[in-house]
């Protein structure tokens, strides 16, 4: 679940034209661009990498929109399933689909003879941010049926903050960021999580440093930025 909830929180990041790019202040809207985010747990040991690839890029009427592929490699270097997503950037606004907050192998947990149905809200971002801004919240709510039985599991993404401005630098390089912090907080039938991350994003990157903190507020893990290639 641990790893669950650190792929929510990079879930939070992340065309080839002058137009596709210049709508997407933060997040890079250009074909090809791949993005590689090694996570730490709390001791600093490797618990592996998710890697996010830009697919294609493609306008429909003021909007374009990114497909992506989001993809988790365990600390043995193996690839797991990948998830595909997008990502509309219309008006100065990028809203990352909201089926980015939740990755394949999570339905997967639960066996292939269930039923679901998924719904959400969007994850926002506008480029003009700025020190002390209240960003919007997300949502997804995903309910199984299996033999009669219905079980609902919702991931809502609350408390979105821009708290400060700091120069950061992680393997891939020196980055001037904003600094974003947000409350996940996870509903299922076997337990209720709360937790808080924060998340230092570039512009023309995304995200390139991430930590997640547990309900009492203690370092759960870190993710760094290892490569990024566009």
């Amino acid at each position: 679940m641990k790893k669950i909830i650190t792929i929510f929180t990079l879930s939070l990041m992340i065309s080839s034209t002058v137009n596709a790019q210049d709508c997407s202040k933060y997040y890079p809207f250009t074909e090809g661009a791949v993005s590689q985010l090694t996570m730490y747990n709390a001791k600093g040991k490797s618990q592996g990498m998710v890697e996010y690839h830009i697919n294609s890029v493609s306008s429909t009427g003021d909007a374009t929109i990114a497909n992506m592929t989001m993809k988790l490699i365990d600390k043995k270097g193996k690839e797991m399933n990948g998830t595909e997503y997008e990502a509309t950037c219309k008006e100065g606004v990028v809203s990352i689909d909201f089926k980015s907050l939740m990755g394949q192998g999570m339905l997967a947990a639960y066996g292939e003879e269930m039923e679901t149905d998924v719904k959400g809200t969007n994850l926002d971002l506008p480029n003009d941010l700025s020190v002390g801004q209240s960003l919007p919240d997300a949502e997804i709510i995903v309910t199984m049926s299996m033999s009669g039985m219905n079980f609902t599991m919702s991931t809502l993404i609350t408390d979105r903050k821009v708290l400060a401005t700091e120069t950061v630098t992680v393997p891939a390089g020196t980055f001037p960021c904003y600094v974003l912090t947000q409350t996940t907080r996870i509903k299922s039938m076997a337990a209720n999580q709360s937790r808080t991350s924060k998340q230092w994003i570039a512009e023309g990157v995304g995200v390139v440093k991430s930590e997640d903190y547990n309900k009492k507020g203690k370092l759960d893990g870190t993710s760094v930025l290892t490569s990024f290639t566009k």
